[in-house]
C-alpha cells in the first residue's frame, strides 16, 4: 500500500454484539410492562376497535336487508361475507382516523418527554446512522448523508453521531462509484473519523441481514442506531430529539416518527406526497393514540436501541420454500413485534417533523415495490402464531396481510355482484322451496337501501380525508403551504378523483401479485427506481392494454345484464378502460409540474423547503453533473481510489478455505483472453467483474491491461 493509503481505514475497530436468532415456536413473552405506556390504553383500544365492530355490525345488517333478508342464496351469502370483511377494514381505519382528528386538534402526538419546539436536549452517548444501500445511485446516497451531516453540525451535535454506508451493491460499476463517492464525502466534510463504508460481497438476508451484520460487528460501541433508507433525509433537530428521548427512556426499544414524502415532480408522485402530507398526520396520530407502547416499525427513519434489537430481532428463516419460506422480506413489522415481545416499548411520535422520504414516480414503479412488499407481508402468516407476541403486534401483522388480501377481495366482491345480477336475470327463481309455506318466497334486492349502503360505505371511506382537511383549516401555516383553503380543497378533490380512477388498476395489479405469490413464484429483490424517468407511451400501452380490454369487457357484460348494473360498475369500468392514458398521465413530469405552477397538490415543504432538503437537492444536482470516467478506468487511474479499494477488500482466503467462487474462476479465465479494460468490461458479466474486483489477483490482472 502506498503512502496515500498507508493510514486509510474505512471502518472503526470492531465491537461485536451477540444477536441470537429468535425462535418463533418456543420463546415466551417478557412480563415487563413498559413504563412509557400511556394511560387508559384499554379504554382507547375499546373505543377504536369496539367502534369499528359496531360500524361493521350495522353495515352487515344493512347489507343483509339489501339482499332480501331471509333465504339468501349461496352467492348472496358469499357477497355478504366479503362485504363484512371489507367494511371492517375501512371501519377500523375510520375510527382510528377520528381519534387522530381529536388528537391533532388537541395538540397530541408527542410523548417520551419530547419537546417539539423547545431547546435541543444535550446528548451523552453515540448513535450510529446506518445507510443500507443496494445498487442505488451513489450521488443520491452521499448527497443525503452530507446534508444530514451538515444539519447535525449545525446543531453542534455531530460529535455524537457516526455514519455508516452499508453497501450490499452487486453491480461493479455502482460499487466503484460508491467507493469514490465515499472518499469524496470524507474529503468534503473533513470527517474521516466518523464516516465509514462497508460492502458485503453477498447480500444475505437482504436489508435485515445488512443491518444484522453491522450489529454483530460494531453494535457494542453504539447504544442507539438510526436506520435510514436510500431516499431518507432528516433534520438535525429531529435526530437529536429522538436520540435524546432514547437516552432518557431506558425501556424504549424503538422510536418512529412520520416520514413526509417530498421531491415529487410527476403527477403520481405529487399525488402521493399531497396525500401523505395532508392525510398522513391524521392517520399517524390516530394509530399512535391507540397503539401506545405497542407501535410498529416502518423500516427506516427510526431510532432503535441497539441492545434491544440485538437481543430480540435476530430473524429466523421461515420453514418451507419461497415465496413463503426463507428469509423474512418485510422484516420491520416482525422486528418491532419481537422487540415488544421482549418487553421493549415501541413508540410512534407523529408530532415530530423533519423526517423525509420520496415516492415512486409512477404506478409502474410502485407496482415493482409493491410486489416485494406483498410477498413479505403474506409471509407474516407464518409469524402470526409465534409464541409470546403482544396481541396488538399480531394485529399489526394481520393488517399488513390484509393490506394486500383486500385487493382480491374487492375483485371477488365485484365479480360476485355480477354473478348475482346474472342469476337474477337468467335463472328462474324458486317461489315455492321445499317444505310448507303459506306464501311464496319473493326474491328481492332493495334498490333504495342498496343506494344508502353504497353512500354510507363511501362516507366511511372518504371521511378521513375530510377530517384531515378540517385540521388543515385550523393550521394557518400549513394551510398556506398547501396553497390556501380553496386550492387545498381543489387538490383534495383532484387527488380523490384520480386515485379513485387508478384504484381498479391497482386492485388488479395487487390481485395478480397475490395470485402469483400463492402460486409459488418468488419476486426477488429489484432496486427501487427513484428518479422520474418517464415511460414511453408505447411501453405503457404494452404493459396495461390487458387492463383496458378487461374493463371494456366488464362494461359490456354489465350493460348486457342491466343498465342499473352498468351504472353501479361505471367507476371501475372507466378506471380500467382508461388505464393506459391514466398511467401515462400520472407518470408525466410535465403534468405534475403544471399542477404545481397552478398551485395544486402543493405541500408546505415545497413553498418553504427545509434547509436540509435544499442542501441535499443542491448536492445531488452538483454531483450528478460531474463527469465520471468508466468504472475500471476510474479505479485504475486513481491511486488513492485503488489503494482504498485494496484496503477495503476482505483478507485473502487460505487454500481450500470455503467453496470455490465460480464467478471468480470464470472472470479470471476471461481476463486471460482480453488485452484492454474495454474488453474486460465487455466480455465479463457483472457478477464475474464484481468477483474479480473483490480479489487481489484479479485486480493485478486488471492493472496489467491497457486502458
Amino acid at each position: 500500500m502506498d503512502g496515500l493509503t498507508a493510514h486509510f481505514r474505512a471502518l472503526p475497530d470492531e465491537a461485536p454484539l451477540a444477536m441470537p436468532t429468535q425462535c418463533l415456536r418456543t420463546a415466551s413473552a417478557s412480563n415487563r410492562m413498559p413504563t412509557t405506556t400511556p394511560r387508559m390504553m384499554l379504554a382507547r383500544r375499546m373505543l377504536v376497535i369496539g367502534g369499528a365492530i359496531l360500524f361493521t355490525a350495522e353495515g352487515a345488517h344493512e347489507m343483509y336487508l339489501v339482499l332480501g333478508g331471509s333465504g339468501l342464496t349461496i352467492l348472496q351469502l358469499g357477497i355478504l361475507a366479503v362485504f363484512v370483511v371489507l367494511f371492517a377494514w375501512i371501519a377500523l381505519a375510520f375510527t382510528s382516523a377520528v381519534c387522530g382528528f381529536f388528537s391533532l386538534i388537541a395538540g397530541g402526538g408527542s410523548g417520551l418527554g419530547i419537546s417539539v419546539t423547545g431547546p435541543l436536549p444535550s446528548l451523552a452517548s453515540r448513535t450510529a446512522l446506518l445507510m443500507p444501500t443496494y445498487n442505488e445511485a451513489p450521488t443520491r446516497v452521499m448527497a443525503a448523508l452530507e446534508a444530514i451531516h451538515g444539519a447535525l453540525r449545525g446543531c453542534d451535535a455531530v460529535a455524537h453521531f457516526d455514519i455508516f454506508i452499508l453497501s450490499d451493491t452487486t453491480d461493479p460499476d455502482v460499487w466503484i462509484a460508491e467507493e469514490a463517492a465515499f472518499l469524496a464525502l470524507r474529503g468534503r466534510t473533513g470527517d474521516d473519523g466518523r464516516i465509514f463504508y462497508r460492502r458485503r460481497p453477498k447480500n444475505i438476508q437482504r436489508k435485515a441481514g445488512n443491518i444484522g451484520e453491522w450489529v454483530r460487528r460494531f453494535g457494542a460501541s453504539y447504544p442507539q442506531m438510526l436506520v435510514l433508507d436510500a431516499d431518507s433525509v432528516m433534520t438535525g433537530e429531529v435526530i437529536v430529539r429522538m436520540a435524546a428521548a432514547m437516552e432518557r427512556n431506558p425501556d424504549v426499544g424503538l422510536i418512529q416518527t412520520l416520514p413526509i414524502i417530498v421531491n415529487g415532480s410527476t403527477l403520481f408522485a405529487r399525488m402521493q406526497q399531497f396525500a401523505g402530507r395532508v392525510y398522513g398526520p391524521l392517520i399517524a396520530h390516530g394509530i399512535a393514540w391507540w397503539h401506545g407502547s405497542e407501535g410498529n416499525y416502518w423500516g427506516h427513519n427510526a431510532v432503535i436501541r441497539t441492545q434491544a434489537f440485538a437481543e430480540q430481532a435476530g430473524l429466523p428463516e421461515l420453514r418451507g420454500r419461497k415465496p413463503f419460506g426463507g428469509h423474512i422480506l418485510s422484516h420491520d413489522f416482525v422486528e418491532a413485534a419481537l422487540m415488544r415481545r421482549g418487553g421493549w416499548a415501541v413508540h410512534m411520535i407523529p408530532s415530530l417533523q423533519g423526517s423525509y422520504e420520496e415516492s415512486p414516480p409512477s404506478l409502474t414503479e410502485l407496482a415493482v415495490r409493491d410486489r416485494r412488499w406483498c410477498q413479505g407481508n403474506l409471509q407474516h402468516a407464518a409469524v402470526l402464531s409465534a409464541r409470546g407476541l403482544h396481541w396488538v403486534s399480531r394485529l399489526h401483522l394481520l393488517m399488513g396481510i390484509g393490506s394486500y388480501i383486500t385487493a382480491p377481495l374487492w375483485l371477488l366482491f365485484l365479480v360476485t355482484g355480477i354473478l348475482i345480477s346474472l342469476q337474477a336475470r337468467f335463472v328462474p327463481p324458486n317461489y315455492f322451496p321445499a317444505g310448507r309455506s303459506l306464501f311464496p318466497l319473493w326474491p328481492s334486492v332493495d334498490p333504495v337501501r342498496s343506494m344508502w349502503v353504497f353512500v354510507g360505505t363511501m362516507a366511511v371511506l372518504l371521511a378521513p380525508k375530510m377530517l384531515a382537511y378540517v385540521v388543515l383549516l385550523f393550521n394557518a401555516e400549513e394551510r398556506r403551504g398547501c396553497g390556501g383553503a380553496i386550492r387545498a380543497f381543489v387538490s383534495l378533490l383532484l387527488e380523490t378523483l384520480i386515485a379513485g380512477l387508478i384504484a381498479p388498476v391497482a386492485m388488479l395489479i395487487q390481485s395478480m401479485h397475490v395470485v402469483s405469490i400463492l402460486g409459488g413464484r418468488d419476486g426477488g429483490w429489484q432496486p427501487q427506481k427513484r428518479d422520474d424517468g418517464g415511460i414511453a407511451f408505447r411501453d405503457v400501452a404494452r404493459a396495461y392494454w390487458r387492463y383496458t380490454v378487461f374493463g371494456l369487457l366488464l362494461g359490456v357484460l354489465a350493460f348486457f345484464v342491466s343498465f342499473a348494473l352498468a351504472l353501479w360498475m361505471s367507476p371501475v369500468v372507466i378506471g380500467l378502460a382508461l388505464a393506459i392514458p391514466l398511467v401515462a398521465l400520472t407518470g408525466s413530469r410535465k403534468a405534475g409540474l403544471a399542477l404545481r405552477r397552478a398551485g395544486l397538490l402543493l405541500i408546505p415543504e415545497e413553498r418553504a423547503p427545509p434547509s436540509v432538503l435544499e442542501h441535499a437537492l443542491a448536492l445531488q444536482r452538483d454531483l450528478a453533473t460531474a463527469p465520471t470516467p468508466p468504472s475500471l478506468q476510474r479505479l485504475l487511474s486513481d491511486p488513492a481510489l485503488l489503494g482504498a479499494h485494496r484496503a477495503m477488500l476482505a483478507p485473502p482466503r487460505r487454500p481450500r478455505e470455503g467453496p470455490i467462487d465460480p464467478h471468480l474462476v470464470m472472470g479470471l479465465a476471461k481476463l486471460d483472453e482480453v488485452e484492454t479494460l474495454q474488453g474486460a468490461s465487455t466480455h465479463l458479466a457483472k457478477s464475474e467483474l464484481a468477483a474479480v474486483l473483490a480479489d487481489r489477483r484479479g485486480l493485478d490482472r486488471l492493472a496489467s491491461l491497457r486502458a
